[in-house]
C-alpha cells in the first residue's frame, strides 16, 4: 500500500491510501477541486478513488465529500449517526452506513472502523490493512483502549499531535475552547501522542506521520522535538514526518 496526507489540520483533513490501482480517501475535508489537484500532483487519477470514509461530521473532514462523490460516482461510508448529523451528499444512494468495528473490503484493502473519544455524534478512526496495517488516528480526546489497541500493531501510524500545551495555555483562544481542546473529548497534545506511541507501539512500526497540527497552538518543530522521547526505546526507530494543512505529503510505501 501507499499513503499520502493530502491535507491535515484544523482547516481540512484528507488522507489518500492506495493498493495497486485502487484508492480510497479517509475524510474529504478540503474542496473537491483541491483533492483533484493534489492527487494530480501525485500523478494519481481521481477516478481511482472507490470510497470516501468519513470519521465524523465536522466540516474540516467532510467539506469536499458531496461534490467529489457526485462528480466521480464514489460511495461515502459513515456511521448512521454521523450521516444523520450532517449533510454528506445530495445523492443519498451514494451514502452507505457502517458500524463501529465493521470492515469494508475495497480493491484488496480491508478498511476497519473503530470508535474513539471526540465531541461529535459517533466518531470513528480507520485502519487500512492487507498484509500491512495503516492506522489513521486524529481528532482524539485521549488515548482510549481502542486507540491504544490500534497503535500497538500498526506498521504506519498517522496520529494526531494537535497542540503544544504551553502554547495553548498562553495563546489567544478563549478559556472555554482551551478547556474543550484539553478535555477527553478534544484533541491529543504533542505529549499525549508521544507517550501513547512510546508506551504502546511495537518495534515493527516503521513510520509515524504527525497530523492535525494546530496552526495557532503548535509548530512542526515542537511536535518533532516532543517525539524525541521515543529514543528511550532502543527497539523503536520509526521515520517521523509531519503532515501539512496546505500541501500534500509524498506517497509513502507501507
Amino acid at each position: 500500500m501507499e499513503i499520502s496526507a493530502l491535507a491535515s489540520g484544523s482547516s481540512g483533513n484528507c488522507f489518500y491510501v492506495e493498493h495497486n490501482d485502487t484508492g480510497i480517501l479517509i475524510d474529504a475535508g478540503i474542496s473537491a477541486k483541491r483533492i483533484v489537484e493534489r492527487l494530480e500532483f501525485l500523478k494519481r487519477n481521481p477516478e481511482m478513488i472507490k470510497g470516501i470514509f468519513v470519521t465524523h461530521e465536522h466540516g474540516d473532514h467532510i467539506r469536499g465529500a458531496d461534490v467529489f462523490a457526485r462528480h466521480f460516482n464514489v460511495p461515502i461510508y459513515a456511521t448512521k449517526k454521523t450521516a444523520k448529523s450532517c449533510f454528506l451528499c445530495s445523492d443519498e444512494k451514494l451514502v452507505h452506513f457502517i458500524r463501529n468495528n465493521s470492515t469494508t473490503e475495497i480493491g484488496g484493502m480491508r478498511i476497519e472502523a473503530f470508535s474513539k473519544p471526540h465531541a461529535c455524534a459517533d466518531p470513528v478512526s480507520y485502519n487500512v490493512m492487507n498484509d500491512r496495517k495503516i492506522s489513521i488516528i486524529t481528532d482524539v480526546g485521549f488515548a482510549s483502549k481502542n486507540v491504544i489497541s490500534n497503535v500497538s500493531d500498526s506498521d504506519f501510524l498517522a496520529i494526531e499531535s494537535n497542540h503544544d500545551e504551553m502554547m495553548l495555555d498562553a495563546g489567544p483562544y478563549p478559556y472555554f475552547l482551551k478547556k474543550w481542546i484539553k478535555s477527553n473529548q478534544g484533541h491529543l497534545s504533542n505529549t499525549q501522542a508521544a507517550l501513547c506511541v512510546l508506551e504502546h507501539a511495537r518495534s515493527e512500526l516503521k513510520h509515524i506521520m504527525l497530523s492535525h497540527l494546530s496552526k495557532t497552538n503548535n509548530t512542526p518543530s515542537l511536535a518533532i522535538e516532543t517525539f524525541k522521547i521515543l529514543k528511550e526505546r532502543k527497539d523503536l526507530q520509526p521515520k517521523i514526518t509531519v503532515s501539512d494543512r496546505e500541501f500534500h505529503s509524498p506517497l509513502f510505501r507501507v
